[in-house]
């Protein structure tokens, strides 16, 4: 495992700097597919059987994930699970039986993503989960299919700033607002050494004070500024300067290597090849990226 202050910074920080203002107001309705349920047994595992066999003879995968965090995994206002996680396991059950509907989702806090591998409750975890050493220890970490990194944003009309380098030039007279967390003034100095810091007690009240311009740039992870900033078009911009980087991949019990070759093979040829499309809308949708179209010849990813 990673050692306690590693582990409690990654906590820390997903729970801080995951929730966008819309986010933080997600109530906890019940979703679509074939259920939003309480951790549970997911079918103990035969000695030699790989549990793609054994999803397959079930009948629908079981996914745990979360419901709290735009644009990752949440409630709409149907009460419908949805988000970017959401689309890669629709997307693993679509693979599986042609049908994105047969996955089943188990609701978990991040504290829960590795045991309800290891004790079976789920075939695989897809909820944001930061891909580090320690915890390759204990499960197996499928390819990322997405890169998170902290960042800043700003009001794209009114304020005093526009680009990351206004923002460092302006040293000790920028006032950079996010929420109140014991690593919030190391992570802010690593960008930006001279700038005050206002902690606030939720990433609401950091929005806030931005809009009320108390603070002229807001830190959050990208993916939350993102979120924001496609939800509402025109009033917020990103400093264009991330840091902190760290990838998200899904995780699999380990000592199943058909599961987990099974499963990089439908995110690699989303990325790459036969799904792109889907996995390309998905990304405008949750992040307002474009991604450029894969080249046609020899596959880059070898290049």
């Amino acid at each position: 495992m990673m050692d306690k202050q590693q582990d409690r910074s990654s906590l820390v920080r997903r729970g801080l700097f995951g929730l966008s203002a819309l986010g933080a107001a997600v109530g906890a309705a019940a979703g679509g597919g074939l259920g939003l349920l309480a951790p549970r047994a997911a079918f103990a595992q035969a000695v030699g059987k790989s549990r793609l066999q054994i999803i397959k003879e079930r009948g629908h995968l079981i996914v745990g994930t979360g419901s709290t965090n735009p644009p990752w995994h949440f409630q709409d206002a149907s009460g419908k699970l949805v988000g970017m996680d959401i689309d890669m396991s629709r997307l693993l059950a679509k693979s599986l039986f042609d049908d994105p509907e047969k996955v089943e989702f188990v609701l978990q806090g991040s504290d829960g993503r590795i045991p309800s591998l290891i004790t079976d409750k789920v075939d695989i975890v897809v909820q944001w989960m930061t891909v580090t050493a320690g915890r390759a220890q204990q499960v197996e970490f499928t390819i990322p299919y997405y890169r998170e990194g902290v960042g800043l944003m700003m009001l794209a009309r009114g304020g005093k700033y526009t680009k990351f380098d206004e923002l460092k030039a302006a040293g000790a007279s920028l006032t950079v607002g996010g929420t109140q967390n014991v690593f919030l003034e190391e992570w802010v100095r690593k960008a930006l050494p001279q700038a005050k810091i206002d902690a606030f007690e939720s990433p609401d009240a950091v929005l806030q004070a931005l809009n009320a311009r108390r603070v002229e740039a807001y830190v959050a992870d990208q993916s939350a500024m993102r979120w924001l900033m496609a939800q509402t078009p025109g009033r917020f911009i990103d400093a264009g300067y991330g840091w902190m980087p760290n990838s998200y991949a899904s995780a699999v019990k380990p000592g199943d290597p058909i599961w987990l070759n099974w499963v990089n093979t439908v995110y690699k040829e989303a990325m790459m090849g036969v799904d792109f499309d889907s996995f390309a809308a998905s990304y405008k949708k949750w992040f307002g990226i474009e991604l450029p179209m894969p080249k046609v010849g020899f596959p880059s990813e070898f290049a």
